[in-house]
């Protein structure tokens, strides 16, 4: 039996967590009695993309736990034999081993991109453990992946050339470089410097992050195999077809790779509160390119709807 226990350290360090997994990295802030928040970022993208929204949330009365993903900076596999998947269902069942570690029976998410599938996921299959869900470019549609039109297949084309070989050895050998042509390219130009990105890229050094990358796109269109670990919660995610949990949606109206027209009109599949915010002139990365904005209205939405 594996016993899950989270390091005690100072608040704003880097702590870590054992989970029956992983041992996570994550940062933690605010009152330690305040309503926990669970902050997810996505990819290409580390723990850091809230280090400017989380003091508003801590301000607010919150308590924020933003742990780096599975093959993402400090965060480490247990051992060698587990398989480096990275399905969203794969890092869902993380982030509920994470908050058990954690000792948070319910909580709030915020997620962006990969940290946004797992937020709906989260809030869709586990309503009971999501007080709330905020989620940042990315629109929630129930089920499988529907195949993109042909104009928003041509913005993914980075996810086709990972399911090819030779993508494939591109970000193994070079995936720095890889990772930084999305940054330029997802949004308006000169949210960034080449520090900023050089202190993120130091996260896609885990030796696992290009084998959990490369799955994650593969798998979702069905060039991997799955983690049969994750099978009945993959089962359950792709059931379900209504979220019950309030939920506010916030994405850039120039985001470049997931269009904002995408999150449109999705509200049928939503029966308690939900909100769609477009961020006029405002990328991929709104977490980094609108922070400010993005912290008020994360704030207020979950003192709202997520501190009782």
């Amino acid at each position: 039996m594996v016993i899950s226990y989270c390091a005690p350290e100072p608040m704003n360090s880097v702590s870590h967590c054992d989970t029956p997994l992983l041992r996570v990295a994550y940062l933690d802030g605010g009152p330690q009695n305040g309503a926990p928040v669970i902050l997810l970022h996505g990819w290409p993208d580390d723990a850091t993309t809230y280090a400017r929204i989380s003091p508003v949330l801590h301000e607010a009365g919150f308590r924020t736990f933003s742990p780096w993903l599975r093959g993402f900076g400090p965060t480490s596999f247990l051992s060698k034999d587990i398989m480096r998947s990275g399905e969203i269902a794969a890092m869902a069942q993380d982030v509920l081993d994470f908050a058990d570690a954690l000792g948070l029976s319910r909580f709030a998410v915020v997620g962006h991109d990969w940290g946004a599938r797992i937020s709906y996921l989260l809030a869709s299959v586990f309503p009971d453990r999501i007080k709330c869900c905020a989620a940042l470019s990315l629109g929630w549609q129930p089920g499988k992946p529907a195949t993109p039109t042909p104009g928003q297949a041509k913005a993914f084309w980075y996810q086709w050339f990972m399911a090819t070989a030779r993508g494939a050895e591109f970000v193994r050998n070079n995936g720095k470089e890889f990772a930084r042509y999305q940054w330029d390219s997802w949004g308006p130009s000169g949210w960034f410097d080449d520090a900023i990105f050089d202190g993120v890229a130091s996260s896609f050094e885990n030796p696992d992050w290009a084998d959990v990358t490369l799955h994650s796109y593969r798998v979702r269109w069905e060039e991997a195999e799955p983690d049969p670990r994750y099978a009945e919660l993959a089962r359950r995610q792709a059931a379900v077809k209504i979220i019950t949990v309030p939920i506010l949606m916030l994405h850039g109206g120039d985001d470049r790779v997931v269009f904002a027209q995408s999150s449109e009109g999705l509200e049928e599949h939503f029966t308690a509160f939900y909100r769609r915010v477009v961020l006029d002139g405002i990328g991929h990365f709104p977490t980094r390119e609108a922070s400010d904005q993005v912290s008020r209205l994360l704030a207020a939405f979950l003192d709202s709807h997520c501190k009782r």
